[in-house]
C-alpha cells in the first residue's frame, strides 16, 4: 500500500481538502462598506474597518469536502481491489472537478450573486489548497490505471 504512488496523491489530496475544510477562507469581496468572507461553512459579512460580524449565510460547501475525503480515504483503504479503487478514484476526479468549477464560477461572478456591488475580490490560501488538491487526484487516478494494467497484463501470462 505504501510503496505505491497513488496512496501518496490520495494522502496529498485528503490533506489539502482537510485544511480548506476546518477553517480557511476560499475567496472574499470588499466594498466600501463590508467585506464578504467565503469559507467552507458559508458567507460571513464583516464590516470593513472594525470586524464585527454584520451577517451569516449558511453555504453547505463543507459536505462536499467532507465527502470527498472520505471518498478518497476509502479509495486509499481499498488497494487490495483494484476495480473498486479505480472506481472510488474517478467517483473522486468527476466530483471533485464539478466542485472545482463552481467554486471558480462562484469567485468569478460571487460579487453579482450578493446583491451587493463589490469593488474588488481577493482569492484566500484555501482557493488555491483547493486547486492544487486537484492535480493529485488526476495523479492518483492514472497511478490505480498503470496498477490495474500492470496487474492484467501479469494475469495474461499465467
Amino acid at each position: 500500500m505504501i510503496q505505491r504512488v497513488q496512496t501518496l496523491y490520495l494522502a496529498i489530496m485528503i490533506i489539502l481538502l482537510s485544511i480548506v475544510t476546518f477553517g480557511s477562507n476560499l475567496f472574499s469581496f470588499m466594498n466600501e462598506r463590508s467585506r464578504f468572507e467565503f469559507n467552507s461553512y458559508g458567507i460571513v459579512e464583516y464590516t470593513k474597518f472594525d470586524r464585527h460580524i454584520v451577517s451569516t449565510e449558511n453555504f453547505p460547501f463543507f459536505i462536499g469536502t467532507i465527502a470527498l475525503i472520505l471518498i478518497g480515504f476509502l479509495a486509499l483503504m481499498s488497494y487490495k481491489k483494484l476495480d473498486r479503487q479505480f472506481k472510488l478514484g474517478r467517483m473522486t476526479f468527476y466530483i471533485y472537478f464539478v466542485m472545482l468549477i463552481s467554486v471558480i464560477t462562484l469567485a468569478t461572478f460571487g460579487g453579482s450573486i450578493l446583491i451587493v456591488d463589490t469593488g474588488r475580490r481577493e482569492m484566500g490560501i484555501g482557493f488555491f489548497l483547493f486547486v492544487a488538491g486537484f492535480p493529485f487526484s488526476f495523479l492518483a487516478n492514472t497511478g490505480i490505471k498503470r496498477d490495474k494494467k500492470l496487474l492484467e497484463s501479469l494475469d495474461r501470462l499465467r
